[in-house]
């Protein structure tokens, strides 16, 4: 199973999530699509498999890191997941179709959510912010691709394209011309801070 897993998510790497099937799976393997129902029902089945493979490359120790602080920790977490799924932007997306809930998902979300329990958060509030930030973490990681090809000179136009703004209409966009677009990483790296300084209003002290 371990190798149908692993071509069936370089299939999504390299052609893209839609590209996914049994028989195209099936095709690359040199085997039948028998061989495949044989281990999963369906394709949803498949794809449980793929996205838990993803978040078993998420390297994350909710204990060690909780000795820096809960914020430190889910920094540290955040990070680890964005730069997993990054990786795999493509299959990244299968995300949408349904909600992680193999082996490897379930135990980060439970070293996720211990912390936030440990660090004072009431359950509904611990789970809101693990749901929130996973999927902020998801939303930037799917678009890291783009910016890796054709997406640096779509940056480059834009950057052009908000310098050259009438100083009339756009008084303000031209202001901050210099620093736009900003990058994805520093987006990233930004937001995941304005999370984190919500959260700290949220936890019981």
């Amino acid at each position: 199973m371990e190798r149908i897993v692993a071509t069936a998510l370089q299939i999504v790497d390299e052609e893209g999530a839609d590209a996914l099937s049994m028989r195209t799976l099936a095709q690359r393997l040199g085997s039948g699509t028998a061989t495949l129902y044989r281990h999963f029902d369906n394709r949803a089945a498949l794809v449980a498999h793929v996205v838990d493979r993803m978040f078993g490359s998420v390297t994350f120790d909710g204990v060690e890191a909780s000795s820096a602080g809960w914020q430190q920790a889910l920094r540290t977490g955040a990070q680890a997941m964005f730069d997993a799924l990054a990786r795999h932007g493509n299959a990244a997306r299968l995300l949408v179709e349904q909600v992680p809930l193999g082996p490897n998902a379930m135990a980060l979300r439970e070293r996720c959510v211990a912390l936030l329990l440990d660090s004072g958060f009431p359950p509904r509030t611990a789970a809101q912010a693990y749901a929130t930030l996973a999927r902020y973490v998801l939303g930037f990681a799917v678009q890291v691709n783009r910016h890796e090809g054709t997406g640096r000179a779509e940056d480059a136009q834009a950057a052009a394209a908000f310098r050259s703004v009438d100083p009339d209409l756009f008084p303000a966009t031209l202001a901050v011309a210099p620093e736009m677009p900003v990058p994805i990483e520093e987006e990233f790296s930004f937001g995941l801070e304005l999370l984190l300084s919500g959260l700290d209003r949220l936890r019981e002290v």
